[in-house]
């Protein structure tokens, strides 16, 4: 939740995979999460169902080869329930987007509220080629299967 960007870091705690494209591509998700517990705190404080809160990635500061893939999250109280809303510039379906999904629904979670719904509306959805056949493997039930990372 602080926002790591020393590549070091991650790799001294077993966490490898950001080495497959650290020197082209810097993790924008730091900034995210350095906006993200502030914006909850300020949500479970207030709780106000006339506002729209609302997470902006558009622009992270990051220095990246391109803008983040979720841009923008909103939160928003109806009825004293949690309505997510956010919209995703591009998914990569096999890969991203069920992990994009599992991490809408764990800031949902923080929120101190029920939750009533999530909707994510993606502009780009797209399986890469050379992940088709084991996205094929993945849907006949191979819970074995790697996928190959595409920066």
């Amino acid at each position: 939740m602080q926002g790591e960007r020393n590549v070091e870091k991650y790799r001294e705690a077993g966490i490898n995979w950001w080495d497959y494209c650290g020197p082209v591509l810097v993790n924008s998700y730091p900034t995210y999460l350095e906006k993200l517990p502030p914006l909850i705190a300020k949500i479970n404080r207030e709780k106000r169902s006339s506002k729209n809160y609302v997470l902006f990635l558009g622009s992270t500061d990051a220095e990246s080869n391109q803008a983040p893939c979720l841009s923008l999250v909103q939160f928003q109280i109806e009825q004293g329930e949690l309505v997510l809303t956010a919209y995703q510039r591009s998914s990569d379906a096999n890969l991203g987007l069920p992990a994009d999904i599992y991490h809408l629904y764990l800031m949902a979670r923080q929120i101190e509220l029920p939750l009533k719904s999530i909707t994510l509306n993606i502009g780009n959805v797209h399986i890469y080629e050379n992940n088709i056949s084991r996205t094929e493997q993945l849907l006949a039930g191979n819970e074995d299967t790697k996928f190959d990372l595409n920066v």
